[in-house]
């Protein structure tokens, strides 16, 4: 059973990489379709405009799965698709591209593209990055990514200082963005094959 699982997840991955480029594409819009629905989750916190939402599992896992490039593609599809109209920024709300610069979390938004571009790339160098342990660092890395971009952005617009802005963009964040990390990364070091089915060294 164990050898069977093992063989699936290679076949999944394999079945990943030799689509073409319109196929891989298709499934980095599917992968924006589910970061936009778990954007769903939005918890307001009344202490800053930011608030706590299930975004950060879809790039985690959608970056993670699509691999080098197309993670970060996935979320360029997923702010571009929001700014046409389609509801599915954080509470299900559609923005025009002004209310996008004038949000103050625009800056996270454009960190998940270079966050996905960042996890998917670490997920496909190496196998020994697809074990918990580097999975996790890899998390927290791409955290650290989007955090720095949202932070500027929520500095800029709101006229704060840097110790300002940590305390709204960043210190609320940090708890709930481990676990989601931990989540992330416990669902995809199970999926994810334990060797190479593409052109990633084994270490």
């Amino acid at each position: 059973m164990t050898e069977r699982i093992m063989d699936l997840r290679y076949e999944a991955f394999a079945w990943r990489e030799s689509r073409g480029i319109a196929g891989k594409l298709m499934l980095s819009v599917c992968f924006a379709g589910i970061t936009g629905l778990l954007a769903g989750i939005r918890i307001p916190l009344p202490f800053t405009p930011v608030p706590i939402t299930g975004q950060v599992l879809g790039v985690f896992l959608g970056s993670i799965f699509l691999g080098r490039k197309y993670g970060g593609i996935s979320q360029i599809f997923y702010v571009f698709l929001g700014l046409c109209g389609i509801p599915w920024f954080a509470g299900w709300k559609a923005v025009s591209f002004y209310q996008f610069l004038s949000s103050p979390t625009a800056g996270y938004l454009v960190g998940f593209v270079f966050a996905g571009f960042y996890l998917g790339d670490i997920a496909d160098r190496k196998v020994g990055n697809r074990f918990f342990p580097r999975q996790i660092l890899a998390m927290l890395s791409a955290t650290l990514i989007y955090y720095a971009c949202g932070t500027v952005h929520l500095a800029l617009l709101m006229k704060l200082d840097l110790q300002q802005a940590l305390a709204m963009g960043v210190l609320p964040f940090i708890a709930v963005d481990l676990v989601k990390a931990v989540i992330a990364a416990s669902v995809s070091s199970a999926l994810l094959p334990k060797k190479s089915f593409t052109t990633e060294s084994d270490r």
